[in-house]
């Protein structure tokens, strides 16, 4: 089938709510169904004769095209793309510790003699698989970072967004140099992902959060979708009514949220993965279905699970061969997902 670019309005009559159906001379019907099932629109934006317009966009780009995980300098792949040709930027850069970040993954047996105690005394033996690691260090961190934000808010779409994933070392300083390139009216939110769990220092506060800067290109006109965030139980469920109880409450901008489990399946052994949840709520959020999404500093490639979990596609980057090998283990059953070296 041919995948030249045609333009497609996804729309509903006036006055039927329900009416979701494709425009478009020429098109064929098997769009309009597949558009219609997959529930494809914003809030109505402006009026078209008797049609309500919802959404616009290509077709060729949003159900041709696989999704991609690049190894490379993502500088240079960052510069290869479109201007404002990305509806969702989440990135994950190195947070700059100083240190060669590590992840030992381990296998775990029950064994009376073992090497370790666990819950309720148990005692397991562990043997060493493999590890994974990564420098995260840098001599001029704004130096490296400036052009890499640069360049992402130069292929963020028009009504796009962008999550910014860091902690207390350096996020005050990016966060400054964010406003510089977004301007200040564009940052909507200071997320604060909140856990427990790891060592407590017993000199000061335990570190406990990580901080998501949330920046959109236009106040007027971006992505949000209350309705398909995931709830959260009330902290007080004695001062609301029953029905609110059993719906949960949104999240606000603090999100308690555990860490990847170190024994879970979840578990990819990378040292920087982040929960698949914390993504999904970002994906749900801030894009439609058939969107694409973008990281480029996409270690476990968390952000390409969720947004396929969510009917979405991605596009990640990253230079570690041994974070493409960790992609490359967790999309190896994926048809719809395809690998590059660079730009080839």
């Amino acid at each position: 089938m041919s995948t030249r670019p045609a333009h497609v309005v996804v729309a509903k009559l006036s006055d039927s709510p329900t009416g979701i159906f494709a425009i478009n001379p020429g098109i064929p019907a098997c769009f309009a169904n597949i558009l219609s099932a997959t529930n494809i629109w914003n809030d109505s934006t402006r009026i078209v004769r008797e049609f309500t317009v919802l959404h616009a966009f290509s077709y060729e780009r949003r159900f041709f095209v696989k999704s991609l995980v690049q190894q490379g300098d993502n500088l240079l792949l960052l510069q290869s793309l479109d201007d404002e040709s990305i509806p969702l930027i989440y990135i994950d850069p190195p947070f700059n510790t100083g240190q060669r970040r590590v992840q030992t993954a381990l296998k775990v047996e029950r064994d009376h003699s073992g090497d370790r105690t666990g819950f309720a005394g148990q005692r397991y033996r562990t043997t060493v698989i493999g590890s994974t690691s990564y420098e995260d260090a840098f001599a001029d961190y704004m130096a490296f970072l400036e052009p890499r934000l640069r360049e992402g808010y130069r292929v963020l779409a028009a009504n796009g967004s962008f999550y910014l994933h860091l902690d207390q070392r350096e996020v005050h300083y990016v966060k400054v140099l964010m406003d510089q390139i977004f301007g200040r009216a564009s940052f909507l939110n200071e997320i604060i992902w909140a856990y427990d769990f790891g060592g407590r220092s017993k000199r000061r506060w335990p570190s406990k959060h990580d901080t998501i800067l949330f920046y959109v290109k236009s106040l007027d006109d971006y992505v949000f979708n209350t309705d398909e965030v995931d709830r959260e139980p009330y902290m007080a469920p004695g001062l609301v009514t029953p029905e609110k109880v059993a719906r949960g409450k949104l999240p606000t901008d603090t999100w308690w949220h555990t860490i990847v489990s170190p024994t879970g399946r979840e578990k990819t052994g990378y040292p920087t993965q982040k929960p698949i949840g914390i993504l999904k709520r970002i994906i749900a959020a801030s894009s439609l279905p058939g969107d694409l999404v973008l990281d480029y500093f996409a270690g476990s490639g968390t952000t390409g699970a969720a947004a396929l979990a969510l009917g979405r596609r991605f596009h990640l980057m990253d230079s570690n061969p041994e974070a493409i090998s960790t992609m490359q283990r967790r999309f190896s059953e994926r048809e719809d997902v395809q690998f590059a070296v660079g730009n080839e």
